[in-house]
């Protein structure tokens, strides 16, 4: 469950945009649209090389 103290005297939409950010840091609406759809896990996989080579390149060039 997510808390977000509201201070004295603090903006309510402030108090909302603080929930907001919690809330899409913990992943709950991301997770759920990955499980709308079955992906087949030889996709999954060259899913993830892909991110992987993108990860290295990155690196590579930063060096």
């Amino acid at each position: 469950m997510i808390i977000v103290p509201v201070k004295e005297g603090e903006n309510i939409e402030r108090a909302l945009k603080r929930f907001k950010r919690k809330f899409e840091k913990t992943g709950v609406v991301r997770e759920l649209r990955r499980r709308q759809a079955f992906n087949k896990p030889s996709v999954v996989k060259r899913e993830q090389k892909i991110k992987a080579a993108y990860k290295q390149r990155l690196q590579d060039n930063e060096d």
